[in-house]
């Protein structure tokens, strides 16, 4: 099984934001840019399930201007096996995302499509759910344990809500956030 794992490049957890001085947004020039932390945790968990032996094969895939490939060589650089950009020239909107993700999805087959819970610099936390929703695949949320069924073609996604913990079932291919 392949695992595609969408990685966002941002401003550095650490660093302490300024604003443009015509309040246009946040700046972003000669500032410290990483993974965004959600994203490593989401690859983390891919190259997890690799290691245990249940996947064959970890894509990263980022998408915006060509500085992203830095985000791409840290994926990289933790394990992942093959990294995708996406040149984009502008900023990309959770939509907009969703939809290259499901191209690349109908390109690559992965069985599994792992992101972040949602980014720090917009918290928008929709792509995951417009992917699933447009490739009609079940999604898992807010996921704090994954375990694979690979005999079963299964993931078991213990999530977090409100009043603890919830756990799903989902036929694979499936999206977990």
């Amino acid at each position: 099984m392949k695992i595609m794992v969408a990685v966002k490049r941002v401003v550095d957890y650490a660093v302490k934001i300024r604003i443009k001085p015509d309040k246009s947004g946040v700046e972003t020039q000669n500032v410290k840019m990483s993974m965004n932390p959600f994203c490593e945790i989401a690859l983390e968990e891919a190259l997890k399930i690799k290691e245990s032996g249940l996947a064959k094969e970890v894509v990263a895939v980022t998408m915006g201007p060509s500085n992203c490939v830095d985000t791409l060589r840290t994926g990289l650089a933790m394990g992942a096996d093959r990294g995708i950009h996406v040149e984009a020239a502008r900023d990309l909107v959770p939509l907009s995302v969703a939809k290259v993700l499901k191209k690349l999805v109908e390109v690559e087959n992965p069985g599994l499509l792992i992101l972040g819970k949602q980014a720090i610099d917009d918290d928008c936390n929709q792509t995951g759910q417009m992917i699933a929703a447009l490739l009609g695949w079940p999604q898992g949320t807010f996921a704090s344990k994954v375990v694979l069924d690979k005999e079963k073609q299964v993931a078991t996604v213990d999530r977090e809500v409100d009043g603890g913990l919830e756990t799903l079932c989902l036929d694979l291919p499936a999206v977990i956030t």
